[in-house]
């Protein structure tokens, strides 16, 4: 078929108004320096299944994109024909508070999502990087992980089911609307984190959480990674629960207390609340009065001779907001930020910080790092210059660091870098067991190889 007769066919579907094709319109859905030929604003999964369909049988690579802020993350593509803009699919479909289940369409932005649960004292636990405007399917399908993991765990735990559009056109639904739901495989869990490369996802099911009441912050200073790591030990090995609990390092601290965050999150905080040149442990809590009492009282007994402080409850939502903005602060804050994220089991985040901090030392490159409890850590470099002696730096950071991983049992992936640098987003060097369980994934969902995104890429 002619591109004439392909754009004919898209229009025949979604309509003329919701098809795009002018170039200068259609920058605003690039992936890094890639833009599509044609991108279509999709009003129901019918529209999605025809499109992918269209787009198998011309051998069109397709992106599915909501509001396009993970578009700046490491997502290797194959090639980029067509982008399926599912904003218009925003509709919350059903919500039964009494059974803390609801059903929403993929498109639908996360701010408006929590105004719905607001209302009922409800909320869901996915607060990730760029709140105020990313969508639930993309940040499902991106699976960026929130500092509430650590109390609610990831999205696998309360996404429920999930509608969605496979490689040849075909809608394909698995789980349930319900939390005790033990029929068919959990299919959809495969789509979480996926970046869009097994399938377009529709409508997700969700189970949704009583709001915590009061929640106050807690921070412990101390003069190294390891004093911070052992508070985190003490506290994991305690009868405390708290919601949240990061470690910062001084760089991130400084970071989070700075203008950009202050844009990003605005609004005033005590000068002590993200110490400067020390290290911080940042532990939220909820409860009643008496309950955040007693968590105030057993904090300040698992820290030790620690500096504390305890922020009352305005700076404890901008402080928990910062925190979660933390990579597009870090990604504004250089002119070539490159963020990398590693995993590792929570014993050994003392050796990992310890090996990120000596690679990029040796490198000569700033860092700044935010270590969760659970044992992920989000490790930033900040170069102060976009050039070939900063990227070559940062290439041999990322080579140490995959090596520590390596042998520490751990995991490393870069999400974030700058578009001319991508090539250096393949940690080579680490051995993957999984490649082929992987690649017959994509195999059984998209055949074809009609979803663009291909995040094996970067294992190869």
């Amino acid at each position: 078929m002619t591109a004439a007769g392909i754009l004919s066919n898209l229009a025949g579907i979604v309509g003329s108004a919701n098809l795009i094709t002018d170039p200068a319109q259609l920058g605003i859905y690039g992936v890094g320096r890639t833009a599509p030929k044609a991108a279509m604003r999709l009003g129901s999964n019918q529209e999605v299944a025809e499109i992918v369909r269209l787009a198998a049988a011309e051998q069109l690579a397709l992106v599915p994109v909501g509001a396009r802020t993970k578009l700046g993350m490491n997502i290797p593509l194959r090639g980029y024909d067509l982008a399926l803009d599912m904003t218009r699919l925003d509709r919350v479909v059903a919500y039964d508070p009494d059974d803390l289940t609801m059903s929403v369409e993929a498109g639908i932005p996360l701010r408006k999502l929590s105004e719905v649960l607001a209302a009922h004292r409800q909320f869901l636990p996915l607060a990730v990087p760029f709140a105020d405007r990313t969508t639930v399917g993309g940040t499902i399908a991106s699976g960026v992980d929130p500092p509430l993991r650590q109390f609610y765990g990831t999205a696998r735990d309360y996404v429920l089911g999930m509608e969605f559009v496979i490689g040849d056109g075909r809608i394909v639904k698995s789980g349930g609307r319900v939390v005790k739901n033990v029929s068919g495989y959990d299919l959809h869990k495969l789509l979480i984190g996926s970046l869009g490369s097994l399938g377009v996802m529709t409508k997700i099911n969700l189970r949704t959480f009583p709001a915590p009441m009061s929640i106050r912050v807690f921070v412990a200073c101390f003069d190294s990674a390891q004093e911070a790591v052992g508070m985190r030990q003490r506290l994991a090995q305690s009868p405390l629960r708290p919601l949240t609990m990061e470690i910062l390092s001084p760089l991130a601290a400084e970071l989070l207390s700075g203008t950009v965050a202050a844009r990003t999150e605005p609004g005033e905080l005590p000068s002590d609340a993200f110490p400067r040149a020390r290290w911080a442990v940042i532990v939220s809590y909820a409860g009643i009065e008496k309950v955040l009492g007693r968590y105030d009282r057993d904090l300040r007994q698992t820290a030790g001779a620690a500096e504390i402080t305890t922020l009352g409850e305005e700076p404890t939502r901008i402080a928990l907001g910062r925190v979660r903005e933390f990579v597009p602060i870090a990604l504004e804050s250089s002119p070539a930020t490159v963020i990398i994220k590693m995993s590792v089991l929570p014993g050994r985040i003392s050796e990992l910080l310890e090996d990120a901090a000596v690679a990029a030392e040796k490198a000569g490159l700033s860092w700044a790092a935010i270590a969760r409890g659970v044992g992920v850590v989000y490790f930033a470099l900040l170069p102060e210059a976009k050039n070939d002696g900063a990227r070559s730096r940062v290439d041999n950071v990322i080579k140490d660091l995959a090596d520590a991983c390596g042998s520490r049992n751990g995991n490393i992936t870069v999400p974030w870098l700058p578009d001319e640098w991508k090539s250096l987003a393949a940690p080579r060097n680490v051995h993957r067991t999984d490649l082929d369980l992987m690649r017959k994934l994509k195999n059984v969902f998209d055949p074809s190889g009609t979803f663009a995104p291909d995040p094996i890429a970067s294992w190869k």
